[in-house]
């Protein structure tokens, strides 16, 4: 029989993170600390509305770009959030949640043989959709040395003339590292002098913990270029409703909803209504969330350095990355040991990119009583070793 699978598609590898989830689900009294989930419920005046939709019969198609009351109340907060100012009419789209966000908004961008920047470590998806979009995957590998932030020096090295498009995954998923205003500062004039255009992935914009989030679109000549990519998963544990949008200039965004008419055809219209909901009575929640998170950050770090990991303090997401060297196993063994030995799951480092060897991403996205026990679990694992 002639071969019914697409060499592209088998050639990309699956998530180096559903692995560990599908044996944690399978193994007796195994606790995950590598979930991206919030651990709390979706603020119940957000799933109040979303019922109400219900009952009101709301369950017909909407636009292909989404509710206009969606989108008007998403360029609202992008105004009171960023002081940037969006159309939301022919500038915002609604998407079924960020990933598709970035994967419509590649295919829409790229030519075959296109170059992308991709810094790593970072979120699974980027590498894989860049090469479903016919473009060509160029990694940057950020260093724990520069708190794991994309420099000047590093992007000027990695430009050539085939490339288009920079994506940029900050806060980061999986180190936590943020780019603050001066960071962002730095880049933006290679930016627009090598005429490159932005993908900029700002799920975690709401969790940092040592200043505002700061986008690139707000800086001089770049709203024109980038494209900003958010959603509701993560600021308000709304990871189930699969809502994201994509902000960015109309002629791209024309483009993006054409593959999204055809594709999807809209994003589901009850999470839609409870989006709204959301938007205009949320921030009390994302303040107590963020709090919470924060608090958990903190203990979680100190308590991995007392126990003897090296790590750099993260200041956005809800991940820390601390760095296994010195126990001198690679970050999937030391993983997978973990597992076995003392059923507790993390992710290591590598399945966030090659450059993330040597390293784990561990969530705290779980109650501090949680994180005690996993804690246990894990210095009980270190000490055990022998070079340590």
């Amino acid at each position: 029989m002639r071969n019914p699978l697409s060499k592209k598609i088998v050639n990309i590898q699956p998530s180096g993170i559903r692995k560990f989830f599908d044996i944690v689900n399978e193994m007796e009294d195994a606790i995950s600390l590598g979930v991206g989930e919030p651990d709390f419920d979706t603020p119940w005046h957000i799933r109040e509305e979303g019922i109400y939709s219900l009952e009101q019969g709301r369950t017909i198609y909407t636009s292909n770009a989404g509710l206009m009351q969606l989108r008007e109340e998403i360029c609202q907060y992008i105004n009171r959030k960023l002081h940037t100012v969006y159309d939301p009419k022919e500038e915002v789209m609604v998407t079924v949640g960020g990933s598709e966000a970035i994967d419509v908004a590649l295919r829409a961008m790229l030519d075959s043989g296109d170059e992308v920047l991709v810094p790593q470590p970072s979120y699974v998806s980027y590498v894989p959709c860049v090469t479903l979009a016919d473009g060509v995957p160029v990694i940057i590998e950020l260093q724990e040395k520069d708190e794991f932030k994309l420099t000047r020096e590093q992007l000027l090295d990695n430009i050539t003339d085939k490339t288009k498009i920079l994506i940029l995954p900050f806060p980061n998923n999986p180190t936590g590292s943020i780019m603050t205003y001066e960071d962002l500062k730095d880049i933006v004039d290679i930016i627009i002098e090598k005429d490159l255009y932005v993908i900029s992935d700002e799920i975690y914009s709401e969790l940092t913990y040592s200043s505002k989030h700061v986008s690139i679109a707000s800086f001089p000549g770049m709203q024109e270029r980038t494209i900003l990519i958010n959603g509701f998963s993560k600021a308000y544990a709304m990871t189930g409703w699969r809502l994201g949008y994509a902000a960015g200039p109309k002629k791209i965004l024309k483009q993006m909803i054409k593959i999204h008419q055809f594709a999807i055809m809209c994003a589901p219209t009850t999470s839609q209504y409870a989006a709204i909901e959301a938007l205009k009575n949320g921030d009390s929640d994302i303040e107590v969330m963020r709090e919470s998170y924060n608090e958990r950050r903190r203990f979680l770090l100190k308590a991995l350095r007392e126990i003897g990991f090296d790590c750099f303090e993260p200041f956005g997401a809800f991940y820390v990355f601390p760095s296994i060297r010195k126990f001198g196993m690679t970050s999937d063994e030391f993983a997978n040991r973990l597992l076995q030995e003392e059923k507790l799951a993390v992710v290591p480092g590598t399945a966030f990119g090659d450059c993330g060897e040597g390293f784990l991403r561990i969530s705290y996205a779980y109650s501090i009583e949680e994180l005690k026990t996993a804690l246990g679990r894990l210095e009980h694992f270190i000490t055990k070793l022998d070079n340590f």
